[in-house]
């Protein structure tokens, strides 16, 4: 099963052959716009927009993509 995020969360994810960090600002659980594209979510499967911290603009993303930022 897929991990859950909340609101505020960090993560980080695979983007371009590096590793790309950023928070969780939205679960999203039915069919909208968002991070620029039609995202085909459900309560059964959600998807999260993400805001980078290095560029500040946002993507969605599965929850298979996304991993609990490991603090140091």
């Amino acid at each position: 099963m897929s991990e859950s995020f909340r609101e505020g969360d960090q993560v980080e994810w695979n983007s371009h052959g590096s590793t790309a960090t950023g928070v969780v600002e939205q679960k999203i659980t039915s069919r909208t716009e968002a991070g620029g594209r039609t995202v085909d979510a459900s309560k059964d499967e959600p998807q999260y927009l993400v805001r980078s911290d290095k560029s500040d603009g946002t993507a969605v993303h599965k929850p298979d993509a996304l991993r609990r930022k490991v603090r140091s």
